[in-house]
């Protein structure tokens, strides 16, 4: 009888040991081990493990976490996503953001709050704000939550920048692959673009010209860019770039006037202002061979809290069909831009778009 109990009792220490140690392996197999990562600032920055919940602030930041379909991992936005939704395909793909507790006023010339970002808890905070390591160190010290710094460069469409910022998130939330997948995206559409228009001589290459661009609002036919991204993506003859001035710019419309371009883009956010103008300036239009050849074409506008890049994209294929027809041939511009927002954002949303801003399509000013 003796020998039985100490039989039984060594076999249930024995069990005990097992479970407790399933357990312990289980556990050590489910800790998520911390992580540390090189943020856009050149920041070294170590978080908790995978980031389960996140807060995404500044210029940008929410769209870039947005092009992972993953919307459970936000919990907060800002004041500015709820109050200026329109134009932004990020929002329309997931309309249930808007209604997150609200942790900061946002906007590019607001400091982020740090009280109403810890109330919501998040795992990481990612930031376009910074624009130095201080800043965000200063951030990361008020909040007490990591801070990662992320940038869309300087061209913002296909700029490599934007790359190594979905790289980023992809990793602090345990999406590598579609990290992956997403910058494999971007790489795509621009050597297509790159491969249907570099070997295009220049002299067989109409002028064209971008107006109505969107730089701290919405402004006429003047506001114009040089160096323009999605010109360069398609290899365009900018008029603009005559004058060797790089980014947003206000010109003379004497100048437009002198450039004469064969083809002249109107961004859709700026269209209404150049209708105003033109019923005022009637005459400076009717001067330019753009609208007396019925060349005038409008594009989505993709400035909303900095660059939409889907949009963009989809803008880049536009202007490629009219500039050069020939090289676009088995292209649908409105489907392709259907395929890029399904690709990026998980939604088709050219529909939404176009009933808000119109969508591709000569214009006639009347």
């Amino acid at each position: 009888m003796k020998n039985r109990i100490i039989i039984l009792t060594v076999a249930l220490l024995f069990c005990m040991t097992f479970l407790l140690s399933g357990c312990s392996s289980r556990t050590s197999q489910t800790a998520s081990p911390k992580l540390t990562v090189t943020d856009t600032l050149g920041r070294q920055v170590e978080i908790n493990g995978t980031a389960q919940k996140v807060v995404a602030i500044g210029p940008g930041a929410l769209r870039l976490c947005c092009y992972f379909n993953n919307p459970a991992i936000f919990v907060g936005i800002e004041q500015m996503e709820i109050d200026s939704p329109t134009g932004r395909p990020y929002l329309y793909a997931n309309p249930l953001l808007v209604e997150l507790p609200v942790i900061g006023p946002g906007g590019p010339n607001n400091a982020p709050d740090p009280e109403k970002i810890l109330a919501v808890k998040p795992d990481v905070i990612f930031t376009t704000y910074a624009a130095d390591k201080a800043t965000a160190d200063n951030l990361q010290s008020k909040a007490g939550i990591p801070v990662v710094a992320l940038s869309y460069g300087k061209m913002s469409t296909f700029d490599p920048r934007v790359n190594a910022s979905l790289s980023l998130i992809g990793e602090i939330i345990g999406m590598d692959k579609r990290a992956q997948e997403l910058v494999e995206l971007m790489d795509r559409f621009k050597t297509d673009l790159d491969s249907r228009t570099n070997d295009i001589a220049e002299d067989k290459k109409p002028t064209a010209y971008v107006g109505g661009l969107g730089m701290k609002g919405t402004h006429g036919i003047e506001s114009t860019q040089g160096n323009y991204s999605l010109f360069n993506a398609v290899h365009a003859r900018n008029v603009v770039d005559e004058i060797g001035k790089t980014g947003s710019l206000i010109i003379d419309k004497e100048q437009l006037i002198k450039w004469n371009p064969d083809k002249i883009f109107i961004d859709g956010a700026g269209y209404p202002s150049v209708i105003e103008d033109y019923k005022k300036n009637t005459q400076f239009y009717k001067t330019l061979s753009a609208v007396k050849d019925g060349e005038l074409y409008s594009i989505l506008p993709y400035n909303f809290y900095t660059t939409n890049i889907d949009t963009a994209i989809a803008d880049a294929y536009y202007i490629g069909k009219v500039l050069y027809p020939e090289k676009f041939t088995d292209l649908d511009p409105e489907k392709k831009a259907d395929e890029i927002y399904k690709l990026l954002l998980g939604k088709e949303i050219y529909a939404q778009m176009e009933k808000d801003f119109g969508g591709f399509e000569r214009v006639v000013l009347q």
